[in-house]
């Protein structure tokens, strides 16, 4: 892994937690599947990078930051994982099972950077004291963004460019004996981790019959993925035009 490329990894890294592209970051950017295709252009393989940040966002389907708080930084098992696993050319599963504690790894940074943060709140306060508007805009978005994008390049690129070396050096220690085997069985039982939290939502009254219909379709019918989610989008889209008309009748 050469600097460039762990600088550009970084960046991307600052970007997906960032307040441009309209809060895009946090929608797009910042999703495990997106960040394994982007982390996989960078370093020459976007296919495989895609794959490995496609089995890694399955873990963060029940993923959902209330408030200040961070269950677990998944930007972070995104880009960072996918760097690190397609480095070393581990295993899907030896990703994810590395995905996982670099998340935790992220909250921690996230408590931090909130912590900080909120030194910056009364510089903002000083300013609105003074009634200077501008001052507190600027107060607001500035220091933190700074400091975001400082610190989270400067993760990254510690991690990677000391991670891969070591982690390379784990790899032959581990090589042909339980502990690798371990690590893939762990790597292969997380994304039911993630499907299961994600059912928690699904399995609910007005909803199963979707995830009945999708079942049906895969398991008699033999349709495709994305097949199945192009049933679905029309599903749904029915589904809210008779609820928009029910609605309108009990209005009237």
């Amino acid at each position: 892994m050469s600097w460039l490329q762990a600088l550009i990894i970084g960046l991307l890294y600052y970007l997906s937690d960032a307040p441009w592209f309209f809060g895009e970051g946090y929608y797009c950017l910042q999703r495990p599947i997106v960040a394994g295709f982007l982390t996989g252009l960078v370093m020459g393989d976007p296919v495989t990078g895609t794959i490995i940040g496609a089995t890694i966002n399955l873990i963060y389907l029940g993923h959902l930051n209330v408030g200040g708080s961070m269950p677990s930084d998944m930007a972070i098992a995104g880009y960072i994982g996918t760097a690190l696993a397609l480095a070393t050319g581990v295993s899907t599963e030896v990703a994810l099972a590395i995905a996982v504690p670099l998340g935790l790894l992220g909250t921690i940074w996230w408590v931090g950077k909130m912590t900080i943060d909120s030194f910056f709140v009364h510089w903002a306060d000083s300013y609105a004291a003074k009634g200077d508007a501008k001052g507190v805009i600027l107060m607001n978005w500035l220091p933190s963004n700074l400091m975001m994008l400082v610190l989270k390049l400067i993760v990254a690129m510690v991690i990677l460019m000391a991670g891969v070396p070591l982690m390379e050096s784990f790899l032959n220690v581990i090589q042909g004996t339980n502990i690798l085997n371990a690590l893939n069985v762990v790597g292969g039982v997380l994304p039911a981790l993630g499907i299961g939290l994600n059912l928690r939502a699904i399995l609910k009254g007005e909803t199963l019959p979707f995830l009945l219909i999708g079942f049906l379709l895969v398991s008699y019918f033999s349709v495709s993925i994305v097949g199945v989610a192009l049933f679905g989008l029309a599903f749904s889209l029915i589904y809210l035009q008779l609820n928009k008309k029910e609605d309108a009748s009990y209005g009237g």
